[in-house]
Order: C-alpha cells, then sequence, then structure tokens
C-alpha cells in the first residue's frame, strides 16, 4: 500500500470520526421504532417518529400510527394541513361532525389523502393498520365533542 494512501485514509477516518452522529434518516420496516401514542388519540394505537419533532411549536415532521383492529378516532379538526399515506392494513374515513360508521370509505394500502384545517373528520381501522403521517408541527387533534377528547383531565 502507498504510503500517501493510508495517510489519505487515515484522514477522512479521522474527519468521519470526529462528525457530529446525525440523526437516522432512512429506515427500513425492521427499523421503524414504536411507542405509546400521545394521550390525545384513544390508548391502543402505537406511534413511530421518523422525522422530526410532532410536538414542537414548528418545522417537518413524518410520523406512523399503528392502530388494532377496529380502532376509532372520534370526529376531529387539526390545525394544519395532515398528509396521510396507508402503509397497510384498510384506513376508514368518514366525514362530519357525527362519527357514523356507514358513512365511512375505505382506503386500502398505498392510499394517499390531504386533510385541510377546516375538514371535520373522523377515523377507524379495519385490521390492524398503519397509516404515515407528515405535515407541519405541531400535531393536534381538536375534539369536534370535548367528551371525546381521551387526554387525562388534570
Amino acid at each position: 500500500m502507498k504510503p500517501w494512501f493510508l495517510a489519505v485514509a487515515l484522514t477522512v477516518a479521522a474527519l468521519l470520526a470526529a462528525q457530529p452522529s446525525q440523526a437516522q434518516n432512512a429506515f427500513t420496516p425492521d427499523q421503524v421504532k414504536y411507542g405509546p401514542a400521545p394521550p390525545f388519540v384513544p390508548p391502543g394505537a402505537q406511534l413511530a417518529v421518523l422525522e422530526g419533532d410532532p410536538m414542537a411549536s414548528s418545522g417537518d415532521y413524518t410520523i406512523r400510527l399503528k392502530m388494532p383492529d377496529g380502532y376509532r378516532i372520534a370526529p376531529h379538526t387539526h390545525p394544519l394541513r395532515e398528509n396521510v399515506t396507508v402503509v397497510s392494513g384498510t384506513l376508514k374515513v368518514g366525514m362530519g361532525d357525527q362519527f357514523d360508521a356507514s358513512k365511512m370509505m375505505s382506503f386500502g394500502a398505498g392510499s394517499f389523502a390531504y386533510l385541510d384545517p377546516s375538514m371535520h373528520h373522523y377515523a377507524g381501522a379495519s385490521g390492524e393498520t398503519v397509516i404515515q403521517i407528515h405535515g407541519q408541527s405541531p400535531v393536534k387533534f381538536n375534539y369536534i365533542n370535548p367528551a371525546d377528547d381521551p387526554t387525562p383531565k388534570k
């Protein structure tokens, strides 16, 4: 091995080692780590943060929400646009102020929808369902009926 090549290789290795560790920016399915969902969604779902901080006052975020079969989210709105892709399972979505399963549409894996802040909607899962949501922080649910908000009361 030529001495200059070894010197360059060692210099590059030293520079890379000195760089601060960065957040993961690519994931295979087995690298997506789920934890408890925030208290403003009903218990039973799990959340994975892929990018950003969904609870920050601003910035981009990408999250995945894993919902068990039969999971339901009461009618609500969001203060900012929500972009949703169905990764697996079937997401059921209805529009309006009252949860009415007979008026829900089914969206299978690969489906995409965006929901603007003024859209009153509700959702459910048929089979275990994973959705990916991206948008601008903060993630917030404004329940149409405050009694539907599962956030623990203080």
